[in-house]
């Protein structure tokens, strides 16, 4: 059953995957997340929108989307961009892949995910854009 949701869009620049982190965190700070789960979750939201900011637009200019949302069980988040999209999904999920070699990327941003998530899903077509799904199952503390 859903709870709460909420979306949130912003410039795909550097300066607001600190922003991101940061509204994540408040999102489920209802929750009362362990700290553990807290920093997982900002890390995959942080992986997200650098993935979206540096491989989806290049340095172009352009709009992330951010949406949450709360379930009984779990937390939903999903980082959307229109940008040039992903020509091989599978591939670009390997760890150590990167499409910008050039740049020295490390390669496990879907990697990163993939472990502080408990579920990924990644859709995205060439020219269009990519949105990233990732879930997270938090034991509701009622205060």
């Amino acid at each position: 059953m859903l709870r709460n949701s909420m979306k949130v869009e912003f410039d795909a620049i550097t300066d607001n995957e600190r922003f991101a982190r940061g509204a994540a965190a408040a999102f489920v700070v209802g929750l009362d997340p362990t700290v553990d789960e807290l920093s997982e979750i900002k890390t995959a939201i942080s992986e997200a929108v650098t993935n979206a900011i540096i491989h989806g637009y290049d340095g172009r200019a352009g709009k992330i989307l951010m949406e949450g949302a709360i379930y009984d069980e779990f937390v939903e988040f999903s980082v959307s961009d229109e940008g040039v999209g992903i020509s091989d999904i599978r591939r670009a999920r390997e760890p150590l892949y990167t499409g910008k070699p050039e740049d020295e990327r490390s390669g496990m941003g879907f990697t990163i995910m993939e472990t502080f998530m408990d579920s990924l899903d990644v859709e995205s077509e060439r020219g269009r854009g990519t949105r990233v799904t990732m879930t997270k199952n938090i034991k509701r503390r009622e205060m």
